[in-house]
């Protein structure tokens, strides 16, 4: 007969969903987070100067927008804890690679953002996301890299008349 306490030993060690405590310090510390992260973002919402009428006219002012999407993140923050509230132990599963794929892809996206263009970063991200997480057709991808960020850039600037900061790809556009 084995012995009972290297089987639970090796069990233990196997690949897969890990056993998470009900509701220690961390699974408190994201909702803590995120109710940090709306406060700071509220507080410099209300730190923005007023535009002026000629600019907005019967617009909602700067700040307007930046409060109310963190009053909607408090919200679901809060439905959140109520989950949290009403579920037992559970079992969670270790992150995929794409995730840790993704989490890089947020730095890519400053970096080619702040030193060339934002809608080539978003284009070069939305390839790289695409392939990453399943899309096995390369022409797709790249459709998504073109279109997404094209539909985002034309609809902000004709429909909304927002000009973009200048970029090699904006530049193109702007002259």
């Amino acid at each position: 007969m084995s012995d009972p306490t290297k089987q639970a030993a090796s069990a233990a060690s196997l690949p897969g969903p890990r056993l998470i405590a009900g509701h220690g310090l961390m699974d408190w510390a994201v909702p803590a987070f995120i109710f940090l992260f709306c406060i700071v973002v509220t507080y410099v919402a209300t730190t923005l100067d007023e535009a002026p009428d000629l600019i907005v006219g019967d617009s909602m002012q700067p700040r307007v927008f930046p409060m109310f999407l963190m009053a909607v993140i408090a919200i679901l923050n809060v439905v959140l804890i109520l989950q949290m509230l009403r579920s037992e132990r559970r079992t969670r599963p270790d992150l995929p690679w794409q995730t840790w794929v993704t989490g890089s892809l947020l730095a890519v996206f400053y970096v080619v953002t702040v030193n060339f263009d934002m809608f080539l970063a978003l284009g070069i991200v939305l390839f790289t996301m695409c392939l990453a997480w399943g899309e096995r057709r390369a022409w797709v991808a790249g459709l998504v890299a073109i279109m997404t960020p094209a539909v985002i850039f034309f609809t902000f600037d004709l429909l909304l008349r927002v000009r973009f900061p200048r970029g090699i790809l904006t530049n193109l556009y702007y002259g």
